[in-house]
C-alpha cells in the first residue's frame, strides 16, 4: 500500500456539504507550553490537562516528551501526533548517536522534525518547544507544525501561550538564576491555566543543564480540590415524594381505555 496520507473522503464530505449535512471538523485542541533560557541551561514547563473538545479526557498527562539524554521537547496540539513524533525522532536520535559515537546535538533534532513535519504541509498537529544542551551550549526551539522553526530566549505555545508570553515579556531578563527560572515558567504555565480552558491542573517542569536532567512532574497544583465546608448528608424524610403505586396489566389497559 501506499504510504503516507489518504485524501479519498474529500469527495464524500463536498457531497454531505452539498446535501445540507455538516462537514467533519478538526477538534479544537489546548495546551499551554513553554521553555526559556537562563544562564545555566534550559527550563521547559507544561500544563497536564489533555482535552476532547470541551471534555477534559486526562487530568494529569503528560506534555514534555524524552528526546535524547541531553534534550526533552514539549508538544501541543493532537496528542496521538505529538506523542509519536516525539517518540519516532528519539529513536532516530538513538540510532544517530550509536553511528557517530557521540552525543546528538539539539539542532540535529530540530532538522529531523522540521524536515518530518515539512513533509505532511500541516496535516502532523504537532506544534513542539525543543530544548537541550549539547557542546556547543544549551539551544532552545519552536517547531510548527507545518515545519517552520524559530530559535529565541524564551517561547511559548499552544492555546495559553498569549497568557504565558504575557509573563516572559514583562519579567524575562539575560542570566536569570536557576530557582528565578523554573518560577517564572511556573508563572506562565499558571497564566495559560487560569486564562485558558484548553489548559489546567498542574505544572510540570525540566531543567535541562550541562551533563544533567531534573523533570519534576506536579511542580505546582494550583488546582487541587479542597474540603468541603459543610456536609451535604440530608436526613431520610427531608424531601417529600408521592408513595408509589403498583398496576396490574388489566388496571393498567383500563386505564388507557378512551374508547368511551
Amino acid at each position: 500500500p501506499n504510504s503516507g496520507f489518504k485524501f479519498d473522503n474529500v469527495k464524500r464530505n463536498q457531497l454531505l456539504n452539498d446535501k445540507g449535512f455538516m462537514v467533519p471538523t478538526a477538534t479544537k485542541t489546548g495546551t499551554t507550553i513553554v521553555g526559556l533560557l537562563y544562564k545555566d541551561g534550559v527550563v521547559l514547563g507544561a500544563d497536564t490537562r489533555a482535552t476532547s473538545g470541551t471534555i477534559v479526557a486526562d487530568k494529569n498527562c503528560r506534555k514534555i516528551h524524552y528526546m535524547a539524554p541531553n534534550m526533552y521537547c514539549c508538544g501541543a496540539g493532537t496528542a496521538a501526533d505529538t506523542d509519536f513524533t516525539t517518540e519516532m525522532i528519539s529513536s532516530q536520535l538513538a540510532l544517530h548517536s550509536l553511528n557517530t559515537g557521540r552525543e546528538a546535538r539539539v539542532v540535529t533534532a530540530m532538522t529531523m522534525l522540521k524536515q518530518y513535519l515539512f513533509r505532511y504541509q500541516g496535516h502532523i498537529g504537532a506544534a513542539l518547544i525543543l530544548g537541550g544542551y549539547d557542546v556547543t551550549g544549551p539551544h532552545l526551539f519552536t517547531i510548527y507544525p507545518h515545519g517552520s522553526t524559530d530559535k529565541l530566549p524564551y517561547v511559548t505555545m499552544g492555546s495559553g501561550s498569549l497568557a504565558a508570553m504575557s509573563v516572559f515579556e514583562s519579567q524575562w531578563r539575560p542570566g536569570l538564576s536557576r530557582d528565578e527560572a523554573v518560577e517564572m515558567v511556573k508563572d506562565a504555565i499558571e497564566s495559560g491555566i487560569f486564562n485558558d480552558l484548553g489548559s489546567g491542573s498542574n505544572v510540570d517542569v525540566c531543567v535541562i543543564t550541562k551533563g544533567d536532567v531534573e523533570y519534576i512532574r506536579g511542580y505546582s497544583q494550583p488546582n487541587q480540590r479542597v474540603a468541603k465546608e459543610q456536609s451535604y448528608r440530608f436526613p431520610a424524610g427531608t424531601t417529600e415524594f408521592i408513595a408509589p403505586k403498583t398496576r396490574t396489566p388489566a388496571e393498567e389497559a383500563t386505564a388507557m381505555d378512551v374508547s368511551a
